[in-house]
């Protein structure tokens, strides 16, 4: 999870005047962890759905409503600059929305340069999935002129000095040369154009996702400044730059809206007005439980919260829910406000009213006789998250990306969809366990997820179970025979075709169906691609199965 460092000092700048000792004992009511403090400086966790907490000011905020020092809605001043981003319409299918704002009388001085560097990369992954959907740029206004465009352009033209870097790169040669170029390359190569934002002189600020020019670069002494944020995801990108003014406006900064010019439509960023929700106090007493809160209370607590509130009726209050609290999806989210205002602790736990009669379901005897057979074979069991990457998933293992149930808000950036596959968890498994002795044979049963539109919750799980093996003669021989023995012994009658599957070397992988009275199974098996291999930096053969069950 994001964790953020700042001094205790940095608070009491921003208006806070609390014993140390208090604020470890109050931090983590606000749903954060304390990771380490000392005498100067505290490091605090900080959960992915409230990503304007990932600053000091944004944490500062939220404690002032928490310790009644300031209470409601805070109010950030927009003014129009009246200048214009005009969007080039070759973007639309590369990276099609951007939002921008100028923020002016910011101060960058000690360490306040890192810490916005640090928030910024802290949004990249909560929020952009590692820039993927959402990337953000902070340029010095100073040195740039508006109106701005945000284009296409070929590869080979506009050159310019990425930051950190002494000689101009076109945006192809960025890709290729610069180490950001080369870690982010996979998010625009595909395309024939790439995305450029220059200013009115046509001065180059950035080509995102990738890199700033060196041009703006932000230094101690920058005083005004323009955000760019561009992305695939239309409220990721206004979400995003919400959340960065809101937190430079919590400190004084100036912010100043711009005209965002499409070819069929204007649209003025940023957009702080607050979204009105509703919320019921029997819904609050009832989930939050052990408590008989009235309209009144409900109002105070949402005052705590720093949303502005006005009772409807006895039952019902209405709520304004600022722009940088995009963790607001429904009326649980207000009610656990409600909970947390109230305060956790002060909630008498209770075990709920409910008898059931538990029995044993039929697919976890089968995986008793699946395990007992696999054991029995020389293999050890292995229990992985069923959450992976999509480096993992799909880049390390030579497939290429489909449709997949992504994690909105990701813990850690490693965590970021859920599997269809086990075959790279025994890989990552193999890959933090090379140092032990050969051969290794590892297997894992557990469920997959699939989307799935017929279906009520538009997912579809499935059972896999899958095996690896790591020596130095490890060959298709060995894994057919170890395929075999498996779906013999479970009853199953088995068939092999030729399969072209790019995880493993090609003509030394087979697509396996087995069929039995109870049911079928379909699979794969074969050796290990070399290629694979060195992605998860192991040096011995490896050859692997799956089988999926009905």
């Amino acid at each position: 999870m994001p964790v953020i460092t700042f001094k205790y000092q940095d608070l009491k700048e921003l208006g806070i005047d609390m014993e140390d000792d208090k604020l470890i004992d109050i931090l983590p009511m606000l749903g954060s962890d304390i990771e380490d403090f000392d005498d100067e400086t505290i490091k605090v966790e900080f959960f992915p759905n409230r990503p304007d907490q990932l600053s000091v000011e944004g944490v500062s905020r939220s404690l002032k409503g928490f310790i009644s020092q300031e209470t409601g809605l805070p109010e950030y001043e927009v003014e129009e600059s009246g200048e214009s981003v005009f969007v080039d319409k070759e973007i639309e299918n590369i990276r099609p929305y951007i939002a921008f704002a100028l923020i002016k009388d910011v101060d960058f001085t000690g360490d306040k340069l890192k810490q916005i560097m640090d928030f910024q990369e802290n949004l990249h992954w909560v929020i952009g999935r590692d820039r993927k959907k959402v990337a953000i740029g902070i340029h010095n206004l100073d040195v740039i002129n508006g109106d701005y465009k945000y284009i296409a352009s070929s590869p080979d033209e506009n050159s310019f000095v990425p930051l950190e870097h002494s000689n101009e790169l076109n945006p192809q040669e960025i890709l290729n040369e610069h180490e950001k170029g080369s870690k982010y390359a996979k998010l625009i190569s595909e395309f024939d154009k790439y995305p450029l934002i220059l200013d009115k002189d046509d001065n180059i600020l950035s080509m995102p996702p990738i890199i700033n020019g060196e041009l703006t670069k932000l230094t101690e002494d920058t005083k005004n400044i323009l955000v760019d944020v561009t992305g695939t995801d239309y409220r990721g990108v206004n979400q995003t730059l919400n959340i960065i003014c809101s937190s430079f406006g919590e400190v004084g900064g100036k912010i100043e809206s711009l005209n965002i010019v499409y070819e069929d439509k204007t649209i003025t960023t940023p957009d702080l007005s607050p979204k009105v929700r509703t919320v019921r106090v029997d819904v609050c007493n009832e989930l939050i439980g052990g408590v008989r809160l009235d309209a009144n209370d409900v109002v105070k607590f949402m005052l705590k919260a720093r949303m502005d509130a006005e009772v409807i009726d006895e039952n019902e209050v209405m709520v304004k829910v600022p722009s940088y609290r995009i963790d607001i999806l429904h009326e649980v989210d207000l009610v656990e406000n409600v909970a947390i205002q109230y305060c956790i602790n002060k909630i008498e736990a209770k075990l709920p009213d409910v008898s059931t009669i538990a029995y044993e379901n039929n697919w976890f005897k089968s995986e008793k006789i699946i395990r007992e057979l696999l054991v029995g074979l020389g293999f050890q069991e292995v229990m992985s998250l069923m959450l992976t990457s999509e480096e993992s998933h799909y880049e390390k293992m030579k497939q290429k990306e489909d449709e997949h149930v992504q994690v909105a808000k990701p813990i850690t950036i490693d965590r970021t969809m859920i599997r269809k596959s086990l075959i790279n968890s025994l890989m990552e498994f193999l890959e933090d366990n090379k140092h032990e002795d050969l051969p290794q044979k590892i297997f894992e049963i557990g469920d997959t997820l699939y989307l799935d539109e017929e279906k009520e919750t538009k997912v579809n799980s499935v059972k896999k179970l899958a095996g690896a093996i790591c020596h130095s003669t490890a060959n298709f021989t060995e894994i057919k025979s170890t395929v075999a023995s498996v779906l013999a012994n479970l009853g199953y009658n088995m068939e092999i075709s030729s399969s072209e599957n790019p995880t493993f070397i090609e003509g030394r992988v087979a697509d396996v169906k087995g069929t039995s009275p109870n049911g079928k199974v379909k699979g794969f098996f074969g050796e290990v691609s070399p290629e694979v291999i060195t992605n998860f930096e192991l040096e011995y053969p490896v050859i692997a199965f799956e089988i999926e069950f009905e």
